[in-house]
């Protein structure tokens, strides 16, 4: 009997969720795997009677065009197509926060790239307004972005390097392979969900601090970062301490968001964290994106608990 591995196809759906972030990689900045790329042979038309998402004999070219990554993007990606030669659009959001409007700003993003922010702060105690924005020659890479974005494309490499006419010959090779998938998977929706932690004088020394005009104040510390569909910026306003301060010093660790009273030292300067003022602004593809990887991750589950109970069957052997 020939393997049963031999003439199986991936899931549509998953075929289509994979496209799709292909899609998605784009709309982050990056050259994407073509619409004629397409997957290797793979688990299970043995049992395709029994699995609506198996079928016998290989996709047609009708087929495999319902999997393009721009019919996809029309329904999964509602943002307007920037085109597979052009660059990613860019798009203005407005930050916001509930309560108050100490901080007012409008951020522009490129892709993975803060292409422009421009930022009012209302001081507090004097309600002097500080305004600061991106120089014209500046741009701002967002690593979280980029690192979700190489972690998608690692996936997709993971089940295109095969040949299309490449037959899979054991359920535990189809297996590793999922694994090696959703690892990816997984590690691209962390990027989106867990910011870095970073310590005071980690973001006092970081090149933001240089991408403004006029240069922020040096009581003035800015951060940005993603956290699940947002696009956040923390200002940090600082004062010195001086030497004959009876304050006990104890430099804060690494944190997402710092305190207020939270201290460091830089430059040989001691500094304590005075108002912390945190805006955001919501990315829709940034929520698409994480909707993407709870649905492929899924897929990818169903698929190897399947593999595994046909690995059981063929592998049974009655007395």
């Amino acid at each position: 009997m020939g393997s049963p591995w031999a003439h199986l196809h991936w899931p549509k759906s998953l075929c289509s969720c994979l496209h799709w972030a292909g899609r998605w990689s784009h709309r982050s900045g990056c050259a994407v795997p073509g619409p004629h790329q397409h997957l290797p042979s793979a688990p299970a038309s043995h049992f395709s009677q029994g699995c609506g998402w198996a079928r016998p004999g290989r996709l047609s070219g009708t087929d495999r065009s319902a999997f393009s990554p721009e019919q996809e993007a029309s329904h999964r990606f509602a943002l307007p197509a920037g085109g597979a030669e052009g660059a990613a659009k860019q798009e203005s959001f407005v930050l916001s926060t509930a309560g108050t409007d100490q901080v007012k700003g409008v951020l522009t993003l490129q892709g993975d790239a803060l292409c422009q922010a421009d930022v009012n702060l209302k001081m507090p105690r004097s309600n002097q307004l500080l305004h600061f924005a991106f120089r014209e020659d500046k741009q701002w890479k967002l690593q979280q972005i980029q690192d979700a974005r190489n972690h998608v494309n690692q996936a997709i490499y993971l089940l295109m390097k095969r040949d299309v006419n490449y037959h899979f010959k054991t359920g535990s090779e189809v297996l590793k392979l999922m694994d090696a998938v959703m690892l990816q998977l997984s590690r691209a929706r962390n990027r989106l969900t867990t910011p870095a932690t970073l310590t005071l004088p980690e973001i006092a020394s970081s090149g933001l601090t240089r991408m403004f005009a006029p240069a922020l104040p040096p009581d003035i510390l800015v951060n940005f970062y993603i956290n699940l569909n947002k696009l956040c910026l923390t200002i940090y306003q600082l004062h010195v301490l001086q030497p004959s301060t009876t304050k006990n010093f104890k430099p804060a660790g690494g944190s997402i968001l710092h305190n207020p009273g939270a201290m460091f030292e830089f430059g040989n300067q001691r500094y304590e964290v005075s108002h912390v003022h945190k805006v955001e602004c919501v990315v829709p593809w940034l929520n698409d994106a994480l909707v993407f990887f709870t649905v492929s991750l899924q897929l990818c589950q169903q698929l190897k608990d399947k593999i595994s109970v046909f690995s059981s069957y063929w592998n049974y052997k009655p007395y």
